[in-house]
């Protein structure tokens, strides 16, 4: 069994759509990001970076105490390993496997997030760090593009590069995204987004779609944070 804490965000549904693809048993443990809970001192202990998701499992395969793991790129690694899904065999296969994840990781995540709090959240819109990031973002689903021209996922095979990248890219239109330029991206995210695992993935998130909303106290929260996680005034 595992335990996810989890919210609403593209790295909460990327472990949603892996359990649900591999078909593992698992409880939801929402943590409201926008009222804080992500502060609480339990949920610290297990992610100490004190974002979601996290995960315990605890049936690890070597039979002993449970396992915590945080951050969404070592929960996919870790569960793909645990179950030996969407996860090659072969070295080479592995490698481009990871290479993607990666990528998503330290590139498409971080990037498309900053162009999310510019262009949607801060308070004062500064037109070069919106130009900034709209471009970049721009950017990386033409790399996207380049690297789904001859394939059907970005390692070849379905595997947790895929399950890493697509959330980020749903909320496209919102980065100032014209999917019909980037045609292969279109084709690879109309596949994913037909999945049934992944629809089960995203229908977790109706649940609290009501508790979502990007407030002033919640961007106080989520904005705000300054040494040890603490809020500045």
């Amino acid at each position: 069994m595992i335990d996810l804490y989890y919210w609403t965000t593209p790295n909460g549904h990327k472990i949603t759509i892996f359990l649900e693809e591999a078909g593992l048993p698992y409880t939801l443990y929402p943590i409201n990001i926008g009222a804080g809970e992500q502060f609480a001192t339990d949920f610290l202990k297990i992610a100490p970076n004190n974002r979601i998701p996290a995960i315990i499992d605890r049936a690890p395969a070597d039979g002993g105490e449970p396992i915590s793991v945080f951050e969404s790129g070592a929960i996919l690694h870790y569960l793909a390993e645990k179950t030996g899904q969407f996860w090659p065999g072969a070295i080479r296969d592995r490698v481009e496997v990871m290479q993607w994840l990666f990528w998503q990781m330290g590139g498409f995540g971080p990037m498309l997030g900053q162009n999310h709090h510019f262009v949607s959240y801060a308070p004062e819109k500064i037109p070069y760090a919106i130009q900034r990031y709209v471009k970049e973002t721009e950017r990386l689903y033409g790399v996207l593009d380049r690297r789904l021209a001859d394939r059907e996922f970005v390692a070849g095979v379905y595997s947790i590069a895929d399950m890493a990248i697509y959330p980020w890219a749903v909320p496209y239109q919102n980065q100032q995204i014209n999917l019909d330029e980037f045609p292969h991206v279109k084709r690879w995210f109309e596949t994913l987004q037909s999945r049934p695992a992944v629809q089960r993935a995203y229908a977790q998130a109706e649940a609290f779609k009501s508790q979502s909303t990007m407030t002033e106290a919640a961007k106080k929260i989520l904005f705000g944070q300054g040494r040890q996680g603490q809020t500045e005034t």
